[in-house]
């Protein structure tokens, strides 16, 4: 990355504080760049999502690394749940959505709840193996709560095999006038379900695999307690990236944790922080980290440094981070601070491999938790942050009243905050391809078709707030 005509900036920089200017290129269309990552992580975009347990779940995995991202399963989860977590991700479809299965006797109000978990909408009835019926939030609208799914459910399906190839699929729903189809075996049996979106957007992502083939996914721990028994337990579950996760990741426990775990050789990579400084940076690598997560204060739920003044603007931060590792044959995450897609073009030019993502991804469709209705009929999730009561509560549910009243006292963090689902994009799919096509832009403009030719090639200014203020849309005239 250069400053634009050779300015070095005299202070530290956000994303609004920086723009990009275009290059010379001969790069005509966005699908020549690959957005694959270097790092060892195996993403094919380079997108994470932060291990909130507000936002990273088993639907939240799923999606994304069949999109070519990764989600990392909170530290807060039994280990044996993650483990059963990362089992059912191996077990997924490369393409196919994994279905809401339905009984006919099920009723309308049971279906109501669990129909709003895939962005799609509908489920499947299926009698045994075999598909029966499809029902919609549509179908089930205005109907009584007690009525069974066999009485209001569409027999009329249309159906694809198994092995379809997603074009011809696509073709099929198109003219058949249908969002969707069951993906069937030769004997009948429900594979899969695949969508007009799902099969135009298998044309268009790579889904992110392990050497197996299944689906990538990673996994937390925490620096206190068995961390070695822990870990352990995760890569030999099959996590495909361990993240040693903590707010202050420049400390000796840190460290310590980093050193043993370098040396249990888990045969994955280790990622550890956070950090903000180069020092940081050099510390963390040299005790065993194989990427450093960088960013302190900057997430939308986070108050790190409102309580204490620590923190640092996160361009400066990935900036001078990634230089640091770099120079180490390392790498770093930007972990917080993306609310656009040039934010995540930003932290990439910066020097990152990966840019993790949190609240973004928390009104989406597929993260966990319940959604819900404001008194003005808009839908949102609740999200928190890691540091927060509501999350050490969670995190200390074994402790004694006395330790977690004691704990508790020592709150950063917002403990509850309405995420609302965007109408036009409801889907985290609907928000990876909304970054993914800002991301393919921003490589065109500086004449790069990989990654690493866009770390090389950004060319970067400083812009005052009215700069910023000029780039952003305006939804009516002035």
């Amino acid at each position: 990355m250069h400053f634009l005509n050779g300015l070095m900036p005299q202070h530290d920089l956000t994303y609004d504080d920086v723009f990009m200017v275009p290059n010379r290129s001969s790069v005509t269309s966005r699908l020549d760049v690959d957005l694959s990552t270097s790092d060892g992580t195996g993403t094919t975009i380079p997108l994470v999502v932060a291990n909130m347990t507000a936002i990273a779940g088993r639907r939240m995995a799923e999606t994304t690394a069949r999109r070519g991202a990764l989600t990392v399963i909170p530290q807060d989860i039994p280990v044996d749940v993650v483990a059963d977590v990362i089992a059912w991700q191996k077990s997924r479809h490369l393409v196919y959505d994994t279905p809401i299965t339905l009984d006919p006797a099920t009723t309308a109000g049971e279906a109501l709840i669990l129909l709003h978990k895939r962005a799609h909408g509908a489920g499947v009835v299926v009698h045994g193996e075999k598909p029966v019926g499809i029902v919609t939030e549509t179908d089930l609208t205005g109907v009584d709560r007690f009525t069974q799914l066999a009485d209001v459910m569409v027999r009329e399906m249309v159906t694809v095999p198994d092995g379809v190839d997603v074009e011809s699929a696509f073709d099929t729903l198109s003219h058949a006038r249908r969002r969707l189809a069951p993906v069937v075996a030769p004997d009948g049996r429900l594979v899969g379900l695949l969508t007009r979106a799902g099969a135009l957007r298998a044309t268009l992502y790579s889904p992110a695999v392990d050497a197996a083939g299944h689906l990538r996914v990673g996994a937390a721990v925490g620096i206190n307690g068995d961390v070695a028994a822990k870990a352990t337990a995760l890569a030999e579950a099959g996590a495909d990236v361990l993240v040693i996760d903590t707010a202050h990741g420049h400390q000796e426990k840190m460290l310590e944790v980093l050193t043993t775990l370098r040396r249990l050789d888990l045969g994955v990579p280790l990622v550890a922080g956070n950090v903000v400084t180069a020092s940081g940076t050099r510390d963390l690598v040299e005790a065993g980290a194989d990427i450093v997560k960088v960013g302190v204060g900057p997430g939308a739920m986070c108050t790190t440094r409102m309580m204490t003044a620590v923190g640092r603007p996160q361009f400066s931060a990935v900036h001078e981070c990634a230089t640091a590792a770099r120079q180490l044959g390392k790498h770093v995450w930007a972990d917080g601070g993306v609310r656009h897609p040039r934010d995540v073009a930003l932290a990439l030019a910066a020097g990152a491999s990966n840019v993790m993502v949190g609240s973004w991804f928390a009104g989406t469709l597929e993260s966990p938790g319940d959604l819900y209705t404001d008194e003005k009929g808009r839908q949102y999730k609740e999200s928190f942050g890691m540091a927060s009561a509501r999350a050490v509560r969670n995190r200390t549910a074994a402790d004694s009243a006395y330790e977690r009243a004691r704990r508790g006292m020592f709150e950063e963090g917002i403990s509850s905050a309405r995420m609302y689902v965007d109408p036009a994009r409801p889907s985290v799919e609907d928000v990876i391809d909304e970054i993914v096509a800002g991301l393919r832009s921003s490589c065109t403009y500086a004449g790069a078709r990989t990654l690493e030719e866009f770390q090389e090639r950004a060319t970067v200014g400083i812009q005052s707030t009215a700069g910023f203020a000029e780039g952003r849309p305006l939804h009516s005239s002035w």
